[in-house]
């Protein structure tokens, strides 16, 4: 049956309780569309926005989480145990009481609630991953992660000795709620630069358990969507020096290209672009690298849409035009995303981690002006957000 697809919506809506209070003997079991087929039904269905579909019945609630629906586009979140944030409002599902450091959520726009993902296997372990060290009093340890539109991917940690936490990377597939183990890196390494484009994995410079030059410039690629028994990370062109080693930083895909600086914030930084197609790294246009003043993200590559930055001094919202090399306002200065952490895009919403990470700030980029918070779970805050398709219904 050929599937209609449709550009999905990050929306925000308020849980109907007194219809998810109903029972299923209240409900009789009847056609998705009287008088059509479902399969013609399902259809017509598809091109309805699936906040719609949720609110009117209970059957075209399940129908928007089964399989044969076109699936709509959710938050990931990867959150720690500390928060700094108000409390949240949403319902939550799922408490863990492990020594995981970190818990890795979902957040469903349409129902508005939070659920955890499945838990990871066991190797590598999430508890060797380190937040806080003694050393570090001033600032938090970095856990790097990536969405490559089918995968959420954690790629890169400390551990208590401050080595490398994950000689592997960890996927989350969320239409099959299941988990894979990648291959071995050719080199682990932390305070790396990392990102994802067409489908792939990257992850460049930074350091192991010491710093050293040829792994600070070394490169390597991997694509989640063909793991088997022989699947490997690939080296790529190097970097020119070791300067990208100094903290964590996101590369962020725009067309067939990765965009990444060396520092985060307004500090004076380097900026370089790696050419998919040429296996090359170019310097970063000046526009680019001038406006680049917070945390950047850019759409899924089903999208093929412009990157964005929150300036973490002002709150502004800007895309980047590439023909102008220029940074392009789309939402004015706001105190409320001063300070923003990080960011994700996807469906014509930015995802911005405010209040310190305990709260979520949603920017209809399609619509100036208009934007709403997601709190995140009571006790937890923001280290990553992501945007990926919403994660399959264990109960269907």
């Amino acid at each position: 049956m050929p599937c209609l697809t449709k550009r999905p919506c990050l929306t925000c809506l308020a849980v109907d309780a007194a219809e998810a209070g109903k029972s299923d003997e209240e409900e009789e079991i009847c056609p998705l569309l009287p008088g059509l087929p479902d399969d013609l039904a399902l259809l017509c269905l598809s091109l309805v926005l699936p906040s719609l579909l949720y609110s009117v019945c209970r059957s075209w609630r399940r129908l928007i989480y089964s399989q044969s629906f076109p699936p709509f586009l959710s938050l990931y979140a990867i959150l720690s145990k500390k928060n700094t944030g108000p409390t949240s409002s949403f319902s939550y599902r799922h408490d863990d009481d492990d020594d995981d450091p970190i818990g890795l959520y979902c957040f469903d726009p349409i129902s508005a609630s939070w659920s955890q993902l499945p838990s990871p296997p066991p190797n590598p372990p999430l508890h060797s991953l380190l937040i806080n060290h003694p050393s570090f009093l001033s600032r938090s340890l970095p856990i790097q992660s990536v969405a490559t539109g089918t995968h959420l991917v954690l790629l890169a940690g400390s551990t208590v000795h401050l080595s490398p936490a994950l000689p592997r990377p960890l996927a989350f597939n969320p239409t099959s709620r299941r988990w894979l183990v990648g291959p071995l890196l050719c080199h682990p390494r932390r305070w790396c630069a990392a990102g994802s484009a067409a489908g792939a994995v990257y992850i460049a410079s930074g350091v192991g358990s010491s710093y050293r030059p040829d792994v600070a410039r070394s490169a390597e690629r991997w694509e989640p969507s063909c793991c088997s028994a022989s699947s490997r990370w690939e080296s790529i062109s190097p970097l020119r020096d070791g300067r990208f080693s100094r903290e964590a930083i996101n590369a962020v895909a725009a067309g067939r290209k990765l965009c990444m600086v060396n520092v985060q914030g307004r500090a004076v930084k380097e900026g370089v672009v790696y050419d998919i197609e040429k296996d090359v790294w170019e310097d970063m246009p000046q526009g680019m690298l001038t406006g680049w003043n917070g945390p950047v993200a850019a759409p899924p590559p089903a999208e093929q849409g412009n990157m964005y930055v929150v300036d973490e001094v002002s709150g502004e919202v800007r895309v980047y035009k590439w023909e102008e090399d220029r940074w392009q306002v789309v939402a004015e200065a706001t105190e409320a995303r001063q300070g923003a952490i990080v960011a994700a895009v996807g469906g014509g919403r930015m995802c911005v981690a405010v209040a310190g990470g305990g709260a979520v700030e949603v920017v209809d980029v399609t619509r100036p002006g208009k934007t709403w918070s997601v709190e995140v779970p009571k006790g937890r805050r923001v280290i990553a957000l992501h945007v990926l398709p919403r994660m399959k219904d264990e109960k269907l």
